[in-house]
């Protein structure tokens, strides 16, 4: 198994990162970019909500170019749900990026987070763009995870390194991420980067089914937002010889550990949830097919009832088994076995779709931990997944109660 780091985007050979307060919230860094001094490919997921924000219509034009150079960010705003002007905020955004380190505005990729249907101040956003091409360093990781924040709690980072033909190929990351999360992504951003020389075809496929089994497979509340993005950027600077072919096993070590990569940074995101204070892992084994394990497991991190289950330390197995069963999964209720685990130990709670006699003071003290899983034994086949989630909170409720306050 792949063992992550805390490392940001700058970890990867020749990326820069900035930050600067623009004045898009009420206070702190609010704007941040990523830069390459070299050309790179970029690969890049969106959310699947019919509702996409300007900047995530932005970036899916801007993907078709062949080069990317740079990413601008600013939190504090979604730029969603603005019409036409949103666009064209975009567009400028990345004009001024694109002016500012002398490279093409279509080699820049635009992202924005924050309270949706208020058209971005886009004199701020201007003035912003300036003042992070300044401050663009090798050592600002951390003040661009700080940058990206809304209701986040702490920065999420996450890198590896590995070999590739003799050569150190090294993946960076920051993510952002705490609420409106569900399957599918959520409101949550990131930022890639690699020196890995890669084609641009099998880098978007190592992504897309990185996120499958990562970004895809968190729930915080079941809401999935408007702006979500994850982007892929490779400078091939580490020298390796290109992967061009998704059978070899370069290309099968590399999304090894650009997987390891992606999964760090869903945890963090689940862990963080708002008003979250358990991490919550649901480990489907035992079911006739891998879509059939990832439905399950997605359904019960989505039930509101499991999350307040949990934040109660109550052990209520039944509301798992019903999640299960309304997941529209084929299986046969009366073979499932259920266990609930952290670092205090684990109990049986149900076997073969009947619950047995436990000890409720054992169960507390085992969902007293921080760190939860849930383990539910299908017993109809071979196939496993895992999704993770939190618990739901009355924090929760204040947070969101007055969001734009």
């Amino acid at each position: 198994m792949v063992k992550t780091s805390f490392l940001g985007v700058c970890y990867p050979q020749a990326y820069k990162a900035g930050a600067a307060v623009a004045g898009l919230k009420k206070k702190g860094l609010d704007m941040g970019a990523v830069f390459s001094p070299v050309d790179c490919v970029c690969a890049g997921v969106f959310t699947r909500n019919k509702v996409m924000a300007a900047p995530v219509q932005y970036c899916q034009a801007a993907l078709k170019g062949a080069v990317t150079r740079a990413v601008v960010v600013n939190s504090g705003n979604a730029n969603a749900c603005t019409g036409a002007e949103g666009l064209e905020d975009a567009g400028s955004t990345a004009k001024a990026m694109g002016h500012a380190l002398q490279i093409p505005a279509s080699q820049v990729m635009v992202l924005s987070t924050g309270v949706i249907g208020y058209r971005l101040p886009i004199d701020k956003v201007l003035k912003g763009v300036d003042a992070v091409c300044k401050e663009l360093s090798r050592d600002n990781d951390e003040k661009l995870a700080a940058a990206m924040m809304t209701t986040d709690t702490k920065p999420k980072q996450a890198g590896v390194s590995f070999a590739l033909d003799d050569k150190e190929v090294r993946i960076g990351s920051v993510a952002k991420g705490s609420g409106m999360i569900h399957p599918n992504m959520g409101t949550m951003l990131s930022v890639i980067t690699t020196d890995v020389s890669i084609s641009k075809e099998l880098l978007q496929k190592a992504l897309s089914e990185a996120t499958e089994l990562s970004f895809n497979m968190v729930s915080v509340d079941g809401d999935t937002s408007t702006n979500d993005t994850v982007l892929l950027m490779a400078n091939g600077q580490a020298g390796n010889k290109k992967i061009e072919s998704a059978e070899s096993q370069e290309f099968a070590t590399f999304y090894e550990n650009l997987l390891a990569v992606c999964v760090s940074l869903a945890k963090q995101i689940a862990a963080d949830g708002e008003g979250a204070g358990k991490l919550v892992s649901v480990k489907v084994s035992g079911a006739r097919s891998d879509e059939d394990a990832k439905v399950i497991a997605k359904s019960i991190c989505g039930s509101n009832l499991v999350k307040t289950a949990i934040f109660g330390e109550d052990a209520n197995w039944g509301r798992v088994l019903a999640a299960a069963g309304y997941s529209g999964a084929d299986f046969d209720p009366e073979r499932v076995c259920i266990s609930f685990s952290s670092p205090k130990g684990k109990i049986a709670l149900a076997v073969q779709g009947k619950g047995v006699e436990f000890s409720e003071e054992r169960a507390k003290e085992i969902l007293g931990e921080d760190e939860i899983e849930i383990l539910v034994e299908m017993m109809q086949g071979e196939s496993s997944a895992t999704a993770w989630c939190c618990d739901l909170s009355y924090d929760y409720i204040k947070i969101n109660a007055d969001y734009r306050s």
